[in-house]
């Protein structure tokens, strides 16, 4: 992996590798009801679930105004600052072994490493497919009629608009609300979408923390919420260049810390990884 963001436990570059205890005050505060946090109402005039061209069912995140960054992470989530986003609709699971393997049929495409002797779109149809760099990501958007989540976008989708650390609140993770703290392995370690439904997002997205780390659009630009720190971003799609893309989420080798909602890490678009994968977005109709 190319990743080199320092690992708040560990002196060494930041890797996908198993990390360490979360930074002395990131202790998420608990309660019995997910940390006292509740899930946004949907007034806008849109459905709340639609299904992508690529048959793969997708939940709307409503316009309007949420806080991203933290100041319990990295120094790379300051400073916290408000966003304006656009209402838009995201993929409710990441995108599977089975969708991918139709979309490389389709365009005649090399398939992920692992991937080619046709195994794994079969018996492991409902994972999410991995091994896929960024461009490959991409390339599965556009040929769905989508696109990659922005960064700011994939945050808000996670955490919605009470400031939570997980998408399912402030409690610190178990295994009923993400696939994490598992050493690395084969697709055994993988879990099928939709099988952690206590870690759901506000809006319904699955598995947003936890299981794969996720591509987003964005060129990762360490600084880049500076720009923001008095004036509030609105539709913020990240630097205009750069070498490495943003990925988000955690992945099933990650402790509680990584799994976050405003922990970011990078990588070079070409690389692929057996920690990450990808889901799609797209905007809400014109009609609307």
């Amino acid at each position: 992996m190319g990743t080199t963001k320092s690992d708040p436990a560990q002196a060494s570059p930041k890797s996908h590798a198993p990390d360490g205890e979360p930074k002395a005050g990131d202790k998420a505060k608990s309660s019995s009801n997910g940390g006292g946090v509740h899930s946004p109402v949907v007034s806008a005039p849109f459905p709340n679930e639609i299904i992508g061209k690529d048959g793969s069912p997708m939940v709307l995140v409503p316009a309007g105004e949420f806080t991203m960054g933290s100041d319990k992470g990295d120094d790379d989530e300051l400073p916290i600052h408000h966003v304006q986003l656009k209402a838009f609709y995201i993929d409710k699971f990441e995108v599977t072994n089975g969708r991918f393997a139709k979309f490389v049929e389709a365009i005649q495409s090399e398939p992920p490493w692992g991937f080619a002797d046709k195994d794994t779109p079969l018996t492991h149809a409902d994972q999410p497919v991995r091994w896929v760099n960024w461009m490959d990501a991409v390339g599965y958007c556009l040929w769905a009629g989508k696109r990659l989540p922005t960064e700011a976008e994939w945050e808000k989708a996670a955490r919605g608009t009470d400031g939570r650390i997980y998408p399912w609140g402030n409690d610190q993770p178990t295994s009923v609300h993400a696939v994490y703290g598992l050493k690395e392995g084969g697709t055994e370690a993988i879990s099928v979408i939709g099988d952690r439904g206590k870690g759901q997002s506000p809006y319904g997205a699955h598995d947003l923390a936890g299981n794969l780390y996720e591509w987003v659009m964005d060129w990762y630009g360490e600084d880049y919420y500076a720009n923001f720190a008095t004036n509030p971003a609105v539709n913020p799609r990240g630097p205009d260049e750069g070498t490495v893309k943003v990925q988000r989420g955690g992945s099933y080798i990650n402790s509680p810390y990584r799994l976050r909602s405003s922990f970011r890490t990078k990588d070079d678009p070409a690389e692929q990884d057996p920690h990450v994968g990808f889901r799609c977005a797209q905007d809400v109709p014109k009609a609307h």
